[in-house]
């Protein structure tokens, strides 16, 4: 699974909009995707891919949600 499919089950699965933390949260509990170097999903990367894909995210109030 891709990163940016973790995060959209992730916000699927919770039914509101989550933040970032909560989001890196979510995918390490369930091992949703590794990283190469093997270490934990972090903030900043799940930041990072809602600013590159924001025809499927969007960020209000300090919440990530699903545009869809």
């Amino acid at each position: 699974m891709k990163i940016e499919e973790a995060i959209v089950y992730a916000l699927a699965s919770s039914n509101r909009g989550m933040r970032t933390e909560q989001i890196a949260q979510f995918i390490n509990e369930r091992g949703l995707f590794k990283r190469r170097n093997n270490l934990p999903v972090d903030s900043k990367m799940v930041y990072a891919v809602i600013m590159k894909h924001q025809d499927i995210f969007v960020k209000s109030e300090g919440l990530i949600r699903l545009i869809m």
